[in-house]
C-alpha cells in the first residue's frame, strides 16, 4: 500500500504529459488552415474561449482569416467563417462529418441519458407527426390554456388582475413559459393549484440547473457545485418519471410518442426518466429568453409596438377578456402574422447564438466558395458560429446591431427571404434553429409557443418598464454559443390586464371589424386574412449595451 502514492502520481504525470506532448508535437500540414495551439500546452485556448467566446472569435478571424484551427482543452477545433461556404458541411453528401457523435457524449455528461441508435431519427419523427399541422395545432390549444391557468390562475382571473404589477420581465417570461411548457408537454392532475405550486417550484429548481450548465458543459464547477448539479439531475429524474406520469392527465402526444418507441427499444424507465429531463431542457431552455428580448425589444420602440398592435387587431379583432374567463384567442391567428414573424426572427438574429459542430471522420477536404481546398483531420472538430458570421454580418444585415421590426418584411408585408453577401444570394441567412442534421426539430412548437406569449401580452395586457430610459442590458458572457442568451441583468417592468370596457389600447380596423365577429371573418374569409400595412421600414438601434454585445450564451453546441 505503501507504493501506490508514488505509482498513482508517475502515472499521472505520464499521462499529463502524454498530453501536453501531443499538443507540442502537431504542427500544421500544407493545405491545412492555420493552426493556432495557444500558449498552455493541452488548455491551448480553452481559457480565452470559455472567458468570451465572441470577443476570442473576433481576434482569431482578424488574425487568421475565415478558417483555422484552434487548440481547446486537447481538442482541436476548425472554425469556418465564410457563410458562402456553409454548404458542403451543412450538406455533407460525403458523409464524413458527424454531429450525432458529439451530441450523444453531451447528453450523457448533461443528462445522463445514454442514446439508443435510432434515437436521432425517432425524435425527428415525432417532431414531424406531432409538432407540425394538426398536431401542432392541438399542442398551441392546449399551450394557451396553461398559458391562462399560470397568468390568470385557476379561477380565470386573479383579484389584483387588472392593478398595476411589478416583476422583472426576465423572469416574468421564463417562469410564465416554462410552467405552460412543462404543463402542456408533461401533463396535468385535476388539482390546478397544485400543479401551478408543483410547476412553479419546479422552475425554481430548473433555474439553479441553468445557472450551472455553461461551466458545467465546460467542467468548471466547484466540488459544491458539482454536488449541487448531481442533486438537481436526481431531483428531475424524479419528478419526470415514468412513474410519475401515470398520474397524470394530457400529457402530450409528441413525448407519448418518443416514451411508447423507448419502451418498445427495451429501454430501462430509469434511463427513460433521463430521456425526459433532456426534453425539458431542449424544449423549455429558449423559448423564455427569446421571448423576453422580444417583448423588450418593443417595449423600447414603440413604432414596433404599434405595427404588431395593428396586426394584432386586424386578424384577432377586439380581445376583450371577461370575468372569470381565459383567454380564447384563436390558435389558428399564429398563421397570419407577419409582422410578429418578422418580430421574432429579428429577435433570434440578435440573441440566438448556437454553435453547430461536426466531428470529423477520416480525413476530409474543405471546399471553400472561393475555390481554395482545405484538408481537414480526422477526430478534428468543424464549427460555425453563425452569430458572427452571418447575423452580424453587414453585408448580409446592414447595420446588424440594429433591431428593426421589419427587417425580414418586403415592402407589400410578405416575408423576405432574398438576402445577399458580396452580390450572391445566401440560402442561409439566418440560423437560430441550426441547420442540416442538427436543424432544431422542436422549432415549430418552439415558435409558435413564443408568438402566442408575446401575442397574448400585447393584446390582453397595458405593458411598460418601470424606467423607460432603462438600457437593454447586455448579453451574459457566459451564455454565448449555447442557444439564446440571456441578459448580464434583469429589467423590471410593469404589467396589467385590460378592461374589458376599456380594451382599445390597439387601434381597430373599422373595415375589417364593422360586423362584429373580426376574427372569424379575417381567419376564414374567402380572401384570407388581410394583410397588414406596416409604417415604414425604421431604423431602431437598441442602447450601446446591445450595439457590441460581448459575451457567452444556453444549449451547447449543437
Amino acid at each position: 500500500m505503501v507504493l501506490w502514492g508514488p505509482v498513482l502520481g508517475a502515472l499521472l504525470v505520464a499521462v499529463v504529459g502524454y498530453l501536453c506532448l501531443r499538443g507540442l508535437l502537431r504542427q500544421r500540414r500544407p493545405q491545412e488552415p492555420p493552426l493556432d495551439k495557444g500558449s498552455v500546452p493541452w488548455l491551448g485556448h480553452a481559457m480565452a474561449f470559455r472567458k468570451n467566446m465572441l470577443e476570442f472569435l473576433k481576434h482569431m478571424r482578424a488574425k487568421h482569416g475565415d478558417v483555422f484551427t484552434v487548440q481547446l482543452g486537447g481538442q482541436y477545433f476548425t472554425f469556418l467563417m465564410d457563410p458562402l461556404s456553409f454548404g458542403p458541411i451543412l450538406r455533407d453528401v460525403k458523409r464524413k462529418l458527424d454531429f450525432v457523435e458529439y451530441a450523444e457524449k453531451l447528453v450523457l455528461k448533461v443528462f445522463g441519458y445514454q442514446s439508443g441508435p435510432g434515437d436521432h431519427r425517432m425524435i425527428h419523427s415525432a417532431s414531424t407527426k406531432h409538432l407540425m399541422g394538426d398536431g401542432l395545432e392541438d399542442l398551441n390549444k392546449t399551450m394557451r390554456d396553461c398559458l391562462s391557468l399560470v397568468i390568470l390562475g385557476p379561477t380565470g382571473q386573479r383579484p389584483d388582475a387588472r392593478r398595476w404589477q411589478e416583476d422583472g420581465l426576465f423572469h416574468f417570461c421564463y417562469n410564465a413559459l416554462f410552467q405552460a411548457g412543462y404543463l402542456s408537454l408533461f401533463g396535468y392532475t385535476k388539482d390546478p393549484e397544485q400543479d401551478l405550486l408543483q410547476a412553479e417550484e419546479l422552475f425554481v429548481q430548473f433555474r439553479k440547473f441553468d445557472r450551472l450548465f455553461p461551466r458545467f458543459v465546460y467542467s468548471l464547477l466547484g466540488p459544491r457545485e458539482w454536488l449541487e448539479v448531481g442533486r438537481l439531475q436526481r431531483l428531475f429524474h424524479q419528478t419526470l418519471s415514468v412513474k410519475h406520469s401515470l398520474q397524470k392527465d394530457g400529457i402530450s402526444s409528441w413525448i407519448t410518442y418518443m416514451l411508447q418507441f423507448l419502451r418498445e427499444q427495451g429501454v430501462a424507465p430509469a434511463m427513460q426518466d433521463k430521456f425526459n429531463f433532456m426534453m425539458l431542457w431542449a424544449s423549455q431552455g429558449n423559448t423564455g429568453p427569446t421571448s423576453f428580448w422580444a417583448l423588450l425589444f418593443l417595449l423600447k420602440h414603440p413604432a414596433a409596438m404599434q405595427a404588431l398592435r395593428e396586426e394584432a387587431a386586424q386578424v384577432l379583432g377586439e380581445a376583450r377578456l371577461e370575468a372569470g374567463r381565459s383567454f380564447d384567442l384563436e390558435v389558428g391567428a399564429l398563421q397570419h402574422t407577419p409582422v410578429l414573424d418578422s418580430v421574432m426572427e429579428e429577435t433570434l438574429r440578435l440573441r440566438a447564438a448556437p454553435t453547430l459542430l461536426r466531428v470529423v471522420n477520416g480525413d476530409h477536404t474543405l471546399q471553400m466558395a472561393s475555390g481554395e481546398e482545405y484538408q481537414l483531420r480526422g477526430g478534428d472538430i468543424v464549427a460555425l458560429f453563425p452569430y458572427l458570421s452571418v447575423h452580424m454580418d453587414p453585408d448580409i444585415h446592414p447595420q446588424p446591431t440594429a433591431f428593426k421590426y421589419d427587417r425580414f418584411l418586403n415592402p407589400d408585408g410578405s416575408r423576405k427571404v432574398d438576402f445577399y453577401k458580396a452580390g450572391k444570394k445566401i440560402h442561409h441567412y439566418t440560423m437560430p434553429w441550426g441547420s442540416g442534421v442538427s436543424m432544431c426539430p422542436g422549432r415549430f412548437l418552439a415558435l409558435s409557443e413564443m408568438k402566442l406569449f408575446v401575442l397574448l401580452m400585447i393584446t390582453h395586457f397595458d405593458l411598460e418598464l418601470v424606467d423607460p430610459d432603462t438600457p437593454v442590458p447586455p448579453v451574459d458572457p457566459q451564455r454565448w454559443g449555447f442557444g439564446t442568451t440571456q441578459p448580464s441583468h434583469d429589467v423590471r417592468f410593469r404589467y396589467r390586464l385590460q378592461s374589458p370596457d376599456g380594451f382599445s389600447r390597439i387601434p381597430l380596423a373599422p373595415e375589417i371589424c364593422r360586423k362584429g365577429n373580426c376574427a372569424q371573418e379575417a381567419l376564414f374569409g374567402e380572401e384570407g386574412p388581410p394583410r397588414p400595412v406596416a409604417p415604414p421600414a425604421q431604423q431602431l438601434v437598441p442602447s450601446s449595451g446591445t450595439a457590441a454585445p460581448s459575451c457567452e450564451s444556453p444549449l451547447p453546441p449543437t
